[in-house]
C-alpha cells in the first residue's frame, strides 16, 4: 500500500455512515415515498459535505406486499407474500399437495431452486397449492406456475418468515417480459406452520392462500455522484448499492447506504487523486423491483456504460455482526487476485470467492462490464453452525436477513469502518491503475475449467474440442498480451483499450444467453451457458439427444465465435 492510500484510509471515520445508520433504523424503506425520504437524507447529507449530486427521478414499475395468511383445516397460519406474487385478498382455494424441496438450506438457496420441472412433477402439482421447503423465490414459483399449480406456499427453515420477490423478470418489464410475470399466488410460512401444513397435505387436505398487493408505476429518486478524474475523466469506475429494504433493513443494505455514503465524501475530498472518474448511485426498487433502479439505470446509460464504464462495484450487506471473514464473496474471476489483495492489504484477510449469481444488482453483465463484490463480509460457517442459523443471502449470514428483526444490533461499527476501507481502496486502485487490474487470462482458465467439466458430463454424447482449443488458444494470445504489457512492449493505453474491451466480449460469454442490451431472467445462468446442454444430453433419453446435439453445435459456434473476437481485439489493438 503507497503513501497516498494510506493517507487516503486513515481520512475515513464511523461518524457520518454511523448516524445515517441509525437513522436507517428508525423507518422502513419500502414503499416508494418511504424510499424516497431516504434518498433525501443521503442527498442532504452528502450536500452537507459539499458533495454535488444529481438526482434522477425514474418511473418504476413496482410491487409492493401487504398482509397475507393461510388458511387450513380451521387454522390461521401466519404469512408473508412475496413481491410480485398475484393479488388475491379474497383467497385462493385448492387442494394441498407437499413437494419434497431444500432442508439443508445452503447460501445458493436465497437464489435459486432445486426442484425441476418433468412430466411426474406436473402430474403432482396440476390444480393444486404446492407446499414445499425453501424460500418463495422466482425459480420455484415459475418452475410450479409452468407445471400447473394454482399457488405456492414456501416453508422457510426457521421461526422467522423472510420477505423476497417472486417474479424472474429482472427490472422493470418490457413488453415481450410481461407473459413471463407470475401468474399464482405465493406465500412464505415458518418451519412450525409449515410442519402443521404438511401434516394436512399429507391427509389429503385443502388450503387457501390470501395475499394483498400493490402493483404499478412509482416516481422514485435515484441519486447519483460524479468524482471526476483527473487524467481519463471519460473513463469511470461504477460503485453501486440499493437503498430500499425490507423494513427498517439495517444489515440489508442500510450498512452499504453508509459505506457508499463515507466514501463519497472521502472521495470528493481527494478527487484531485484521480486519475478516472468514480461514479457512486443509490438504487431504489431493488427489493420490490427484481433492481428495477440498477436496471433502469443500465437501460438509460447503456451506451456511455459500454463506452467508458471499466468495472463495477456492488455494495450490498457490509459491515454486518460477527462477520469476520470474506467469504462467499461475488468475484468475476479476471478480478480475483486484485481484489484479494486489496482485502489483504486493509485487513490481512483472505478471499473466498464465488461465482456471482444471477441476483443482486448485476444489472450490467449484459453489457458486459467486470465486476467484483455484491456481499462482502461473513461470518464463519463454524459460527453460523454454532448459532444454529441456516445460511441466507445477505446481512453478513444473520439469520434476520429479510426480516424485521433487521434491525440496529445487526451492524457492527468496528466490522463496518474495516469494510468501508476495503470498498474504499478497492474502487481507488481500480480508478486509479495505470493498467486495468482485470487480469483476462484468469476468465481463460475458467473457461478450460468449464469445458473440462462439461466434456466430463457429456461423455461421448457431444465433442467439445473444438471449443477447448479455442480457448487454449485465447489462454495463449492472453499470455503473450500480459507478458507484452509487463516488459513495456505493449502501451499502457493499448492495455487499457484490450482490457476494457475484452470484458464486452467476454462477461456476456460467460454470464448471458440474450443479447447485450436485454436482460436475462432473475434464475441461475451458468458458465458458459451457451453449452450448459453438454451437462444434461448425457442423461438425456437417445431419441432426444439429437436434439441437444443441434442446440450445442449452435452453442459451440458461439463460444468459438467469442473467443475467437477476444483474440482478434488483442492483435488487432495491441499488436500481439
Amino acid at each position: 500500500m503507497n503513501q497516498t492510500e494510506k493517507d487516503l484510509l486513515e481520512q475515513v471515520t464511523i461518524d457520518a455512515p454511523w448516524a445515517l445508520v441509525e437513522s436507517f433504523a428508525t423507518f422502513k424503506r419500502e414503499h416508494p415515498d418511504d424510499v424516497n425520504r431516504g434518498m433525501d437524507e443521503v442527498v442532504n447529507t452528502l450536500r452537507g459535505h459539499g458533495v454535488e449530486v444529481q438526482v434522477h427521478e425514474p418511473e418504476l414499475y413496482l410491487s409492493l406486499p401487504g398482509q397475507a395468511r393461510v388458511e387450513a383445516d380451521g387454522t390461521t397460519f401466519r404469512a408473508k407474500p412475496p413481491a410480485y406474487a398475484v393479488n388475491t385478498p379474497n383467497g385462493l382455494s385448492g387442494p394441498l399437495v407437499y413437494i419434497p424441496g431444500t432442508t439443508n438450506m445452503d447460501e445458493e438457496d436465497a437464489f435459486e431452486s432445486q426442484l425441476e420441472a418433468s412430466a411426474e412433477m406436473e402430474a403432482k402439482v396440476r390444480g393444486k397449492i404446492v407446499l414445499t421447503e425453501g424460500f418463495a423465490s422466482p425459480a420455484i414459483i415459475s418452475l410450479m406456475g409452468t407445471c400447473g399449480a394454482i399457488g405456492v406456499i414456501a416453508i422457510n427453515p426457521g421461526v422467522d418468515i423472510h420477505w423476497g420477490i417472486c417474479t424472474t423478470i429482472w427490472g422493470t418489464p418490457g413488453t415481450d417480459d410481461l407473459p413471463n410475470k407470475p401468474t399464482i399466488p405465493a406465500a412464505a410460512v415458518n418451519f412450525e406452520s409449515g410442519q402443521a401444513l404438511r401434516a394436512i397435505a399429507e391427509a389429503g387436505g385443502e388450503a387457501t392462500i390470501f395475499t394483498e398487493m400493490e402493483e404499478g408505476w412509482f416516481t422514485s429518486k435515484l441519486p447519483e455522484i460524479t468524482i471526476p478524474g483527473t487524467e481519463e475523466p471519460e473513463k469511470y469506475v461504477l460503485l453501486h448499492g440499493h437503498l430500499d429494504s425490507w423494513d427498517v433493513g439495517v444489515g440489508d443494505n442500510a450498512t452499504g447506504d453508509a459505506s457508499m455514503l463515507e466514501i463519497a465524501r472521502v472521495l470528493w475530498a481527494n478527487k484531485d487523486k484521480l486519475r478516472r472518474t468514480v461514479k457512486i448511485v443509490w438504487w431504489p426498487g431493488h427489493s420490490t423491483g427484481r433492481y428495477a433502479g440498477s436496471t433502469w439505470y443500465s437501460d438509460t446509460f447503456a451506451l456511455d456504460l459500454d463506452a467508458n464504464c471499466v468495472a463495477q462495484v456492488n455494495c450490498d450487506s457490509p459491515g454486518c455482526r460477527w462477520a469476520t471473514e470474506f467469504l462467499n464473496v461475488s468475484v468475476m474471476s479476471e478480478n480475483h487476485d486484485y481484489l484479494a489483495q486489496v482485502i489483504k492489504d486493509v485487513c490481512g484477510k483472505e478471499l473466498h470467492s464465488e461465482r456471482p449469481h444471477r441476483a443482486g444488482d448485476y444489472s450490467f453483465n449484459n453489457i458486459g462490464l467486470s465486476g467484483y463484490l455484491m456481499l462482502s463480509s461473513a461470518m464463519t460457517d463454524a459460527h453460523r453452525e454454532e448459532l444454529g442459523y441456516y445460511a441466507v443471502g445477505g446481512c453478513g449470514m444473520n439469520i434476520a436477513w429479510h426480516t424485521e428483526n433487521d434491525t440496529l444490533e445487526i451492524a457492527d461499527k468496528d466490522i463496518l469502518l474495516r469494510d468501508i476501507k476495503v470498498y474504499l481502496l478497492a474502487v481507488f486502485r481500480n480508478a486509479n491503475a495505470a493498467v486495468l487490474p482485470q487480469d483476462w487470462r484468469a476468465t481463460a482458465r475458467e473457461f478450460q475449467d468449464t469445458l473440462a467439466t462439461y466434456q466430463f458430463e457429456a461423455g461421448d454424447a457431444f465433442d467439445l474440442s473444438d471449443a477447448k482449443a479455442a480457448s487454449d488458444s485465447l489462454l495463449s494470445k492472453l499470455n503473450a498480451f500480459y507478458d507484452g504489457v509487463a516488459d513495456g512492449s505493449v502501451s499502457e493505453a493499448r492495455a487499457n483499450i484490450v482490457i476494457q474491451d475484452l470484458a464486452r466480449i467476454l462477461v456476456p460469454l460467460n454470464f448471458n444467453r440474450s443479447d447485450r442490451f436485454r436482460h436475462d431472467p432473475a434464475l441461475t445462468i451458468p458458465p458458459l451457458p451457451a453449452l450448459d446442454q453438454a451437462s444434461k444430453i448425457a442423461a438425456t433419453p437417445a431419441d432426444l439427444q439429437g436434439f441437444g446435439r443441434t442446440q450445442l453445435v449452435r452453442g459451440q459456434n458461439h463460444v468459438i465465435a467469442g473467443m475467437r473476437s477476444a483474440e482478434t481485439l488483442i492483435e488487432r489493438v495491441a499488436g500481439v
